[in-house]
């Protein structure tokens, strides 16, 4: 299991890679894992808004579904549509092509609540 350390997490499995004010997100090694062959996914249109600890998404896969939640509350930049079209890319490169949604941070506060890769490491090792 990745935990690539430039990367921050979200105790709902989402990671965040901040490149001065846009925030790519996407779900984590251990979130895809969980989840098992991913199906389908739904994801904001750009131009629109998201909440911190709100849902942006939806992530289907042949286990559950599961909804994906915003890290930071900004505007969405950009949408991966490619995972629409091939969503099993998630579970092949889930830190690579696979990423989501690419927000402008609107409130760079969102940003301290995130937990580094050792951080997440250790959460997901009390949550088995």
């Amino acid at each position: 299991m990745e935990f690539p350390k430039d990367l921050k997490y979200t105790k709902e499995h989402e990671w965040v890679k901040v490149e001065g004010n846009i925030a790519t997100v996407g779900i984590t090694d251990y979130a895809q894992d969980s989840l098992g062959d991913v199906v389908y996914v739904e994801l904001p249109q750009e131009g629109g808004s998201v909440t911190k600890n709100e849902p942006f998404g939806v992530v289907e896969s042949v286990k559950a579904v599961s909804d994906l939640y915003s890290p930071i509350s900004g505007s969405v930049a950009e949408v991966n549509d490619a995972i629409i079209d091939s969503p099993e890319v998630i579970n092949e490169d889930p830190y690579g092509d696979a990423w989501m949604i690419k927000v402008e941070v609107g409130n760079p506060g969102d940003l301290s609540d995130l937990m580094s890769a050792d951080e997440y490491q250790k959460f997901i090792e009390e949550e088995k």
